[in-house]
């Protein structure tokens, strides 16, 4: 049976969503215990993993058949390409909810630690940027992806402030060194499901408006290089 492009566009939108939802509910649950230190909520995060991978395959087969069946322009073409990058996003946050999983049962024990660091702040902040990058697609709303690119600063500076809090608990008592270390890889992954929410609002923007602005700040102000660099 023959479909024509529109429709194709409209499956292809509809399984990104669907994936998106898994997604969420994926992160949703490990911030949950990452606040209340009820681990078992995490249950299921990995096997709903199989079911992102799932859509992940099929929404790159079917940008591919787009691609080669229609030759998509303007508008079509930049939403195939940026439901590529995004579905890619996507699948990433789906494996970081598990990573979180895991090295949060590794400092279950140490619930108090991970609000005192303020890492369940971090964690509400970058899960809030990610169901916010996700309506920003679903609502093609510019605005909204914008606030989202905003708030990584916020999430990026709570990094550094975790970061230098648990080191310095690793430095004062040597039995946090373990728990610590697991919450400091555990806050990395937090800070990059904040940069694909970030990847994904980005995304959008290139869809509706057109605009390329990945790696802005990076490159409008490249880092400067030392004068006598260390040999």
């Amino acid at each position: 049976m023959k479909t024509d492009l529109n429709t194709e566009i409209e499956s292809l939108k509809t399984n990104l969503i669907k994936m998106a939802s898994i997604v969420d509910e994926q992160v949703e649950r490990v911030i949950y215990a990452l606040e209340t230190g009820e681990v078992n909520h995490c249950k299921g995060v990995r096997a709903r993993d199989l079911e992102v991978d799932a859509y992940d395959n099929l929404i790159q087969t079917q940008c591919e058949n787009l691609l080669t069946l229609f030759q998509p322009l303007d508008a079509n073409l930049r939403f195939i390409l940026s439901t590529l990058i995004i579905n890619n996003q996507l699948e990433r946050c789906g494996d970081i909810a598990i990573n979180v999983a895991q090295r949060l049962k590794k400092a279950e024990a140490h619930n108090e630690l991970i609000l005192e660091a303020r890492i369940y702040e971090m964690g509400q902040n970058a899960r809030k940027m990610l169901k916010q990058s996700i309506d920003s697609f679903i609502y093609q709303d510019s605005d909204l992806a914008m606030l989202v690119i905003q708030s990584d600063d916020k999430v990026d500076q709570l990094n550094k402030e975790t970061f230098k809090f648990l080191v310095k608990k690793m430095e004062t008592d040597v039995k946090l060194i373990e728990p610590c270390a697991h919450l400091l890889i555990l806050t990395r992954n937090l800070e990059r499901l904040a940069d694909h929410a970030t990847n994904i609002a980005e995304n959008l923007l290139f869809f509706v408006d057109g605009k390329i602005i990945s790696h802005r700040k990076k490159l409008e102000n490249p880092p400067k290089e030392p004068d006598n660099p260390k040999s």
